[in-house]
Protein backbone atom coordinates (compact mmCIF):
# COMPACT_ATOMS: atom_id res chain seq x y z
CA UNK A 1 0.00 0.00 0.00
CA UNK A 2 0.55 3.59 -0.26
CA UNK A 3 1.19 3.62 3.75
CA UNK A 4 3.78 1.20 3.28
CA UNK A 5 6.37 2.80 0.34
CA UNK A 6 9.57 4.58 1.40
CA UNK A 7 10.24 6.45 -2.24
CA UNK A 8 13.60 7.12 -1.18
CA UNK A 9 15.48 5.18 1.81
CA UNK A 10 18.16 7.49 3.93
CA UNK A 11 19.56 4.58 5.41
CA UNK A 12 23.43 3.96 4.09
CA UNK A 13 24.22 0.66 5.58
CA UNK A 14 22.06 -2.81 6.07
CA UNK A 15 21.51 -2.38 10.16
CA UNK A 16 19.91 1.48 9.39
CA UNK A 17 17.81 0.04 5.67
CA UNK A 18 16.52 -2.75 7.89
CA UNK A 19 14.84 -0.02 10.75
CA UNK A 20 13.69 2.48 8.10
CA UNK A 21 11.74 -0.28 6.57
CA UNK A 22 10.53 -1.70 9.71
CA UNK A 23 9.88 1.85 10.73
CA UNK A 24 7.44 2.22 7.51
CA UNK A 25 5.69 -1.20 8.39
CA UNK A 26 5.04 0.09 12.11
CA UNK A 27 3.84 3.81 10.93
CA UNK A 28 1.36 1.81 8.59
CA UNK A 29 0.04 0.09 11.85
CA UNK A 30 1.14 -2.98 10.61
CA UNK A 31 3.19 -4.58 13.54
CA UNK A 32 2.18 -4.49 17.36
CA UNK A 33 6.12 -4.73 18.15
CA UNK A 34 8.66 -3.23 16.31
CA UNK A 35 11.73 -4.01 18.06
CA UNK A 36 10.97 -7.43 18.37
CA UNK A 37 10.36 -7.42 14.55
CA UNK A 38 13.86 -6.25 13.83
CA UNK A 39 14.89 -8.57 15.83
CA UNK A 40 13.07 -11.20 13.90
CA UNK A 41 14.46 -9.64 10.49
CA UNK A 42 17.84 -9.78 11.99
CA UNK A 43 17.62 -13.18 13.14
CA UNK A 44 16.85 -14.54 9.63
CA UNK A 45 19.76 -12.29 8.03
CA UNK A 46 22.13 -14.29 10.57
CA UNK A 47 20.94 -17.75 8.51
CA UNK A 48 21.93 -16.23 5.67
CA UNK A 49 21.33 -12.90 3.62
CA UNK A 50 17.85 -12.08 2.15
CA UNK A 51 19.92 -9.89 -0.41
CA UNK A 52 19.47 -11.93 -3.50
CA UNK A 53 21.61 -10.02 -6.03
CA UNK A 54 20.07 -8.70 -9.01
CA UNK A 55 20.18 -5.42 -6.82
CA UNK A 56 17.11 -6.66 -5.02
CA UNK A 57 16.94 -7.36 -1.42
CA UNK A 58 13.89 -9.12 0.52
CA UNK A 59 14.18 -9.40 4.19
CA UNK A 60 11.64 -10.85 6.02
CA UNK A 61 10.44 -12.41 9.17
CA UNK A 62 7.04 -14.27 10.35
CA UNK A 63 6.59 -13.55 13.96
CA UNK A 64 4.27 -12.52 16.47
CA UNK A 65 5.43 -9.15 16.31
CA UNK A 66 3.24 -8.54 13.28
CA UNK A 67 -0.37 -7.10 13.68
CA UNK A 68 -1.31 -7.07 9.96
CA UNK A 69 0.49 -9.34 6.81
CA UNK A 70 2.40 -6.28 4.92
CA UNK A 71 5.35 -5.91 2.36
CA UNK A 72 7.24 -2.43 2.32
CA UNK A 73 8.70 -1.47 -0.44
CA UNK A 74 11.75 1.19 -0.38
CA UNK A 75 14.57 2.02 -2.80
CA UNK A 76 18.03 3.53 -2.51
CA UNK A 77 19.23 5.02 -6.23
CA UNK A 78 22.60 4.99 -4.68
CA UNK A 79 22.64 1.40 -3.47
CA UNK A 80 23.43 -0.23 -0.45
CA UNK A 81 25.55 -2.63 0.89
CA UNK A 82 23.21 -5.75 2.00
CA UNK A 83 25.28 -8.60 1.95
CA UNK A 84 24.06 -9.57 -1.47
CA UNK A 85 24.59 -12.84 -3.08
CA UNK A 86 26.67 -11.68 -6.12
CA UNK A 87 28.51 -9.20 -3.54
CA UNK A 88 26.57 -5.80 -5.17
CA UNK A 89 24.57 -2.66 -3.87
CA UNK A 90 21.06 -3.58 -3.05
CA UNK A 91 18.79 -0.59 -4.69
CA UNK A 92 15.13 -2.05 -4.43
CA UNK A 93 13.87 -3.60 -0.81
CA UNK A 94 10.70 -5.78 0.05
CA UNK A 95 10.28 -6.18 3.43
CA UNK A 96 7.97 -9.17 4.38
CA UNK A 97 5.83 -9.22 7.88
CA UNK A 98 4.24 -12.36 8.28
CA UNK A 99 2.05 -12.83 11.28
CA UNK A 100 3.28 -16.54 13.01
CA UNK A 101 -0.22 -17.90 12.62
CA UNK A 102 0.37 -17.95 8.80
CA UNK A 103 -2.02 -16.14 6.38
CA UNK A 104 -2.29 -18.00 3.34
CA UNK A 105 -3.41 -15.78 1.03
CA UNK A 106 -0.29 -13.43 2.24
CA UNK A 107 1.99 -16.17 1.56
CA UNK A 108 0.87 -16.95 -1.90
CA UNK A 109 1.34 -13.42 -2.94
CA UNK A 110 4.86 -13.74 -1.82
CA UNK A 111 5.20 -16.35 -4.00
CA UNK A 112 3.87 -14.32 -7.07
CA UNK A 113 5.98 -11.72 -6.26
CA UNK A 114 9.41 -13.71 -6.31
CA UNK A 115 8.71 -14.41 -9.71
CA UNK A 116 7.97 -10.82 -10.81
CA UNK A 117 10.77 -9.24 -9.35
CA UNK A 118 12.76 -11.95 -11.75
CA UNK A 119 11.97 -9.45 -14.46
CA UNK A 120 14.46 -7.37 -15.24
CA UNK A 121 12.06 -4.81 -17.04
CA UNK A 122 9.84 -4.99 -14.15
CA UNK A 123 13.42 -4.44 -11.48
CA UNK A 124 14.39 -1.48 -14.19
CA UNK A 125 10.47 0.07 -13.90
CA UNK A 126 10.72 0.17 -10.30
CA UNK A 127 13.82 1.58 -10.26
CA UNK A 128 12.89 4.61 -12.39
CA UNK A 129 9.97 5.13 -10.41
CA UNK A 130 9.14 8.48 -8.31
CA UNK A 131 5.78 7.97 -6.67
CA UNK A 132 4.11 4.93 -4.48
CA UNK A 133 1.27 4.95 -7.12
CA UNK A 134 4.00 4.30 -9.90
CA UNK A 135 5.31 1.78 -7.99
CA UNK A 136 1.90 -0.02 -7.35
CA UNK A 137 0.98 0.12 -11.08
CA UNK A 138 4.14 -1.88 -11.82
CA UNK A 139 3.81 -4.55 -9.36
CA UNK A 140 -0.33 -4.79 -10.46
CA UNK A 141 0.40 -4.54 -14.48
CA UNK A 142 3.49 -7.50 -13.31
CA UNK A 143 1.38 -9.00 -11.15
CA UNK A 144 -1.59 -9.23 -13.93
CA UNK A 145 1.14 -10.64 -16.91
CA UNK A 146 2.64 -13.15 -14.40
CA UNK A 147 -1.03 -14.80 -13.78
CA UNK A 148 -1.48 -14.75 -17.92
CA UNK A 149 1.63 -16.02 -18.75
CA UNK A 150 2.54 -18.24 -15.95
CA UNK A 151 -0.84 -19.28 -13.99
CA UNK A 152 0.92 -23.34 -15.07
CA UNK A 153 4.15 -22.90 -13.35
CA UNK A 154 3.63 -25.19 -10.88
CA UNK A 155 2.06 -27.79 -13.05
CA UNK A 156 4.74 -29.79 -15.46
CA UNK A 157 4.22 -32.73 -17.69
CA UNK A 158 7.16 -34.58 -17.93
CA UNK A 159 8.89 -35.81 -21.50
CA UNK A 160 7.16 -38.61 -23.43
CA UNK A 161 10.54 -39.11 -24.42
CA UNK A 162 12.18 -41.14 -22.08
CA UNK A 163 15.87 -40.03 -23.09
CA UNK A 164 14.58 -36.01 -23.30
CA UNK A 165 16.02 -34.88 -20.07
CA UNK A 166 13.44 -34.60 -16.97
CA UNK A 167 15.11 -31.93 -14.10
CA UNK A 168 13.23 -32.29 -10.57
CA UNK A 169 14.34 -29.54 -8.06
CA UNK A 170 13.39 -29.03 -4.35
CA UNK A 171 13.38 -25.73 -2.55
CA UNK A 172 13.17 -24.73 0.88
CA UNK A 173 14.60 -22.10 3.36
CA UNK A 174 14.40 -21.58 7.09
CA UNK A 175 10.95 -19.14 7.09
CA UNK A 176 9.64 -20.44 3.45
CA UNK A 177 8.92 -17.65 2.21
CA UNK A 178 10.99 -15.59 -0.21
CA UNK A 179 14.65 -17.44 -0.67
CA UNK A 180 12.11 -20.90 -1.51
CA UNK A 181 10.06 -19.22 -4.12
CA UNK A 182 12.99 -17.23 -5.66
CA UNK A 183 15.03 -20.34 -5.83
CA UNK A 184 12.18 -22.64 -7.69
CA UNK A 185 11.66 -19.15 -10.35
CA UNK A 186 15.31 -18.80 -10.93
CA UNK A 187 15.36 -22.30 -12.16
CA UNK A 188 12.32 -22.90 -13.53
CA UNK A 189 13.35 -19.53 -16.03
CA UNK A 190 16.62 -20.88 -16.62
CA UNK A 191 15.27 -24.74 -17.41
CA UNK A 192 12.79 -22.98 -19.73
CA UNK A 193 16.03 -21.33 -21.62
CA UNK A 194 17.73 -24.59 -21.77
CA UNK A 195 14.55 -26.17 -23.12
CA UNK A 196 14.36 -28.87 -20.29
CA UNK A 197 11.40 -30.05 -18.66
CA UNK A 198 11.27 -29.10 -14.68
CA UNK A 199 9.12 -29.58 -11.98
CA UNK A 200 10.05 -27.83 -8.57
CA UNK A 201 8.56 -28.84 -5.21
CA UNK A 202 8.32 -25.94 -2.84
CA UNK A 203 8.85 -26.31 0.78
CA UNK A 204 7.41 -23.15 2.05
CA UNK A 205 5.13 -21.24 4.72
CA UNK A 206 2.25 -22.77 3.38
CA UNK A 207 3.37 -26.50 3.54
CA UNK A 208 4.85 -28.55 0.62
CA UNK A 209 3.09 -27.83 -2.85
CA UNK A 210 3.38 -29.68 -6.37
CA UNK A 211 4.78 -32.42 -4.28
CA UNK A 212 7.38 -35.00 -6.76
CA UNK A 213 5.40 -38.11 -7.11
CA UNK A 214 6.94 -41.67 -7.15
CA UNK A 215 6.42 -41.59 -10.76
CA UNK A 216 8.68 -38.07 -11.13
CA UNK A 217 11.10 -39.20 -9.56
CA UNK A 218 11.58 -43.00 -11.42
CA UNK A 219 11.35 -40.66 -14.72
CA UNK A 220 13.90 -38.01 -13.56
CA UNK A 221 17.51 -37.32 -15.26
CA UNK A 222 18.51 -35.76 -11.99
CA UNK A 223 17.58 -33.85 -8.65
CA UNK A 224 18.32 -30.63 -7.26
CA UNK A 225 17.68 -29.98 -3.61
CA UNK A 226 18.51 -26.39 -2.93
CA UNK A 227 17.43 -26.24 0.72
CA UNK A 228 18.83 -24.69 4.18
CA UNK A 229 16.21 -26.92 6.30
CA UNK A 230 16.03 -30.67 6.27
CA UNK A 231 13.43 -32.14 3.16
CA UNK A 232 12.88 -35.93 2.67
CA UNK A 233 15.84 -37.47 0.96
CA UNK A 234 15.37 -41.16 1.09
CA UNK A 235 12.99 -40.73 -1.84
CA UNK A 236 16.10 -39.88 -4.11
CA UNK A 237 17.58 -43.41 -3.53
CA UNK A 238 19.52 -44.53 -6.60
CA UNK A 239 19.47 -41.19 -8.27
CA UNK A 240 21.84 -38.17 -9.26
CA UNK A 241 20.78 -35.47 -6.45
CA UNK A 242 22.24 -32.29 -6.45
CA UNK A 243 22.87 -30.99 -2.91
CA UNK A 244 23.12 -27.19 -2.09
CA UNK A 245 21.93 -24.23 -0.43
CA UNK A 246 18.62 -22.71 -1.39
CA UNK A 247 20.61 -19.61 -2.07
CA UNK A 248 22.25 -21.50 -4.94
CA UNK A 249 19.22 -22.23 -6.76
CA UNK A 250 19.19 -18.11 -7.03
CA UNK A 251 22.23 -17.41 -8.06
CA UNK A 252 23.76 -20.40 -10.24
CA UNK A 253 20.87 -22.22 -11.51
CA UNK A 254 22.19 -22.86 -14.84
CA UNK A 255 25.25 -24.83 -13.53
CA UNK A 256 22.74 -26.82 -11.57
CA UNK A 257 20.77 -27.85 -14.31
CA UNK A 258 23.86 -29.18 -15.69
CA UNK A 259 24.98 -30.75 -12.95
CA UNK A 260 21.57 -32.33 -12.53
CA UNK A 261 21.76 -33.61 -16.04
CA UNK A 262 25.07 -35.27 -15.49
CA UNK A 263 25.10 -39.29 -16.15
CA UNK A 264 28.57 -39.33 -14.28
CA UNK A 265 28.03 -38.12 -11.21
CA UNK A 266 27.98 -40.96 -8.15
CA UNK A 267 24.09 -41.43 -7.41
CA UNK A 268 22.76 -40.47 -3.88
CA UNK A 269 22.63 -43.40 -1.81
CA UNK A 270 19.78 -42.91 0.94
CA UNK A 271 19.94 -43.71 4.93
CA UNK A 272 20.17 -46.58 6.53
CA UNK A 273 20.57 -48.08 2.85
CA UNK A 274 23.24 -50.08 3.48
CA UNK A 275 21.67 -51.58 6.18
CA UNK A 276 18.35 -53.04 3.90
CA UNK A 277 20.70 -53.98 0.91
CA UNK A 278 21.41 -57.64 1.16
CA UNK A 279 20.18 -59.99 -1.05
CA UNK A 280 16.89 -62.32 -0.18
CA UNK A 281 19.25 -65.33 0.05
CA UNK A 282 21.34 -63.81 3.00
CA UNK A 283 18.00 -62.68 4.22
CA UNK A 284 17.06 -66.13 4.46
CA UNK A 285 20.42 -66.86 6.10
CA UNK A 286 21.33 -69.39 2.72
Amino acid sequence: TKETIAMDLTATDKKSAIKELASQLDKAGKLNDVSAFIEGIENRERQSSTGIGEGIAIPHAKVAAVAQPAIAFGKSKAGIDYDSLDMQPAHLFFMIAAPETGAQTHLDALAKLSGILMDEAVRARLLDATTPEEVLAIINEADDEATDENSDIQETVAPSNNDEPYVLAVTACPTGIAHTFMARDALKKQADQMGVKMKVETNGAGGIKNKLTYEDIARATGIIVAADVHVEMNRFDGKNVVQVPVADGIKRPEALIQSAMDSNRKPFVAEGRHDNSESKEEKLGI
